[in-house]
Order: structure tokens, then sequence, then C-alpha cells
């Protein structure tokens, strides 16, 4: 019970750390909370056996919603570590909680019952990195991508996106995005999907945390509007 505490006590006393969109100190969730990076070898029945899950085929073939279509994603070509499953919980935070554990590319959405989903992510590059407590404030399907202006000036060939560049499957939010406010102002970094799915397991963003897309309109259904993130 006090290894239990402990671990939770760690959590709480992240709250104070701020988000940032510049270079800040990112401690490792594996480290700090001795997490098992393996799958479950039996799944218990604290969450149901959802095949969109536990079977690849499924979890990543072509999806076609409205005007537009995903490929299927080359899973074998993703490092299994990174691909979605069932885990057991070592987060240690209140089920419906979005932990992402920036050192190991991974997203866990935890579960009634002591069980994660979790997810590879793709994280920002060195200068970009962020962490803290917040929230979802609301979320978007093919979200409009608005790239900010310290964007422009460093890309000069974006400029013609001052004003958006439409949803759709090459937008560099992906399919969907979550959006993330912590005391009520928007911090600028989103959860949101992405084209590249190679880029999955890399830190090359510009601070935001991004999914394959077949994963982040997995997350995007089981995510309401004002859950819980944590960012470490």
């Amino acid at each position: 019970m006090s290894k239990i505490l402990n671990r939770r006590g760690v959590l709480l006393g992240l709250a104070g750390l701020p988000l940032a969109a510049g270079c800040s100190q990112v401690m490792n969730l594996g480290d700090t909370l001795n997490l098992d990076y393996t799958t479950t070898g039996a799944i218990r029945p604290s969450i149901s056996v959802d095949p969109n899950i536990t079977d690849p085929e499924k979890m990543y073939a072509a999806i076609s919603e409205g005007p537009y279509s995903l490929p299927a994603v080359p899973y074998q070509k993703v490092p299994a570590k990174y691909r979605r499953q069932i885990v057991p919980d070592r987060t240690g935070e209140a089920p419906g909680t979005i932990v992402v554990d920036t050192k190991e590319h991974l997203l866990y959405l935890t579960q009634p019952g002591g069980d994660a989903i979790r997810y590879g992510v793709g994280i920002g590059k060195a200068g970009f990195e962020w962490s803290g407590r917040a929230g979802i404030q609301y979320k978007k399907k093919w979200p409009v991508w608005t790239p900010p202006a310290e964007m422009i000036a460093r890309r000069p060939e974006l400029v013609k996106y001052t004003n958006g560049q439409e949803g759709g499957p090459t937008n560099p939010l992906g399919a969907r995005a979550l959006y993330i406010f912590k005391d009520g102002q928007d911090t600028l970094y989103r959860v949101h999907g992405s084209p590249e799915w190679w880029s999955i397991g890399q830190s090359m963003s510009s601070g935001c945390v991004r999914l394959i897309n077949q994963d982040i309109i997995d997350l995007y259904e089981r995510v309401p509007a004002g859950a819980p993130i944590v960012v470490i």
C-alpha cells in the first residue's frame, strides 16, 4: 500500500510543473514509477477484449470517413512497443486520465480495474519539450491547422497557411486533435494524429504529442472533453 501511495505522491507533486514551449527538464515516467513496458500476457477482465486494440490488422486497416480516406498502416514496420495495446496501469492516476511518458514515447489512457490502453507517440524535438498537468478543453475531427507566427518565421513557406490549412489526410494535425488547456488558457499544444506513421517513437515535432491517425481516432472516441492529462 505504501508503495502505491508513494507512486501517487510523486505524480501529485508534479502538479506545479508549468507547461513551457521552450526547454524544460523532462522526467522519465518509467524510471519514476517503474513502469512495465511489456504487454499483458493474459488480458484481465477489468477491460473488455476489444479486437480493435488486440488485432493489428483491424487496428491499422484503411479508413474511409466521408470525403476522407486514410491508407492502411504497415504495422509490421512499427516497433511492437509503439503499437496500440492493453497493459497493466502503473501510473497511479485515476481512470480516464491521459498520461504521456515523453522519454519512452508512450501515451497511456488509464482504465477502471487496473489496466491502461497504451499508444506510441512522437513528441517535441529538443527545445520544444513541455511537461505538466492540464486538461483536454475540447476536441475536433479533421481539424484545421494554423501554424503559429513563430513557426512561420522559421519556415516562411508556411505563410500560405496563415489563415489555416483545411483538414484532411495530409494535414499535420491528422484525423483528430485534442486541445490542451491549463488554468483556462490555451497552451497551443495538442494531442493529434499524423500521416507520418514512421515518425512515432521520435522527437521531431514543435512540441505537440502526435499519434498514428488510426490511434488518434481510437483515443478520440474514448476521451471526453475535460479529461485530465499529465505529461512527464
